[in-house]
């Protein structure tokens, strides 16, 4: 089996706290991640909006495009809306290669707004999810129709966060899934039984890691997800409390291949993102080199 390594910048820059970012600019970063071993590296905010200019800088620094984030609003906009704000992407992406877009679903979630407390995440009930379930597969295959997959990231307050949400919602969709260990254990679901039952829509895989403790002394009625994000909620693997051992064979022993992407969000000065870099790489190629993997440019 065969899986390649990426990052996100969000190591380096944080679009939701802007205060959680170094001043480094997408050269530095991409060296960086590249020297650490990566070659595959998400967007972000930095990264120019053409393939003519992104392509000579990613060529340079010797990654690839591994993907990126799509903020849709599917949950209350119209699929038009979402199309028209989407198809810049999809060309992009198409242009450079990537495997995926990543679909994020920020309508009605709380996850960029720090006078939110988590407990507050909005809820869809049965109805409405099998309805918004449908509406993302409309969505999803229009994107793939023109050769760019697409997969969905359930996320901490978002309207898909917890696992029997992430349940409901699979049963009502036909849309690929991007698994993220951490916001998955960060919601109280079993990360293990989530692949056994999505492993096959399973597409593309974050490698976020958490720290536990953090976790479970925060005030879910006071805290929101970005006061998780500055206490430290969020690590690289090898420096949290996943099993990423136990985590990467099981997806290698329902054949998964494809991207690991590390996403870890954190405070710059107190977790240098190069030095996370390395951590995040070293653990993820002795995990992998277990579980079977040839780890591939």
């Amino acid at each position: 089996m065969k899986a390649k390594l990426g990052m996100s910048p969000i190591a380096w820059w944080n679009d939701d706290l802007t205060e959680l970012s170094d001043d480094v600019s997408l050269e530095e970063c991409l060296r960086q991640s590249r020297s650490a071993g990566f070659t595959g590296m998400e967007q972000g905010r930095r990264f120019p909006s053409s393939a003519a200019e992104m392509l000579p800088v990613l060529n340079k620094a010797g990654v690839t495009l591994c993907g990126g984030w799509f903020s849709g609003t599917l949950v209350d906009d119209s699929l038009e809306a979402n199309q028209k704000r989407i198809q810049p992407m999809v060309d992009l992406f198409k242009a450079v290669k990537a495997p995926c877009i990543v679909y994020g679903e920020i309508g009605r979630s709380i996850q960029g707004d720090r006078a939110k407390p988590l407990a507050t995440k909005p809820k869809l009930s049965p109805k409405e999810m099998e309805a918004y379930g449908r509406k993302v597969s409309d969505f999803a295959r229009w994107i793939e129709a023109q050769g760019m997959p697409v997969v969905y990231h359930h996320h901490m307050a978002a309207v898909v966060e917890t696992e029997p949400e992430l349940d409901l919602f699979m049963a009502n969709s036909a849309i690929s899934l991007l698994f993220d260990a951490g916001h998955m254990a960060f919601a109280g679901g079993d990360v293990l039984r989530v692949i056994d039952k999505h492993h096959k829509r399973i597409r593309h895989v974050h490698t976020k890691d958490v720290r536990m403790d953090v976790i479970n002394k925060l005030d879910r009625t006071k805290e929101s997800f970005l006061d998780a994000v500055i206490k430290g909620a969020f690590t690289v693997p090898g420096d949290g409390s996943l099993d990423f051992e136990a985590i990467v064979g099981k997806l290698a022993s329902y054949g998964y291949e494809g991207w690991f992407v590390v996403e870890a969000e954190q405070d710059p000065k107190k977790a240098p993102p190069l030095k996370m870099a390395e951590i995040g790489h070293k653990e993820l190629m002795r995990v992998m080199t277990a579980a079977g993997y040839e780890v591939v440019a």
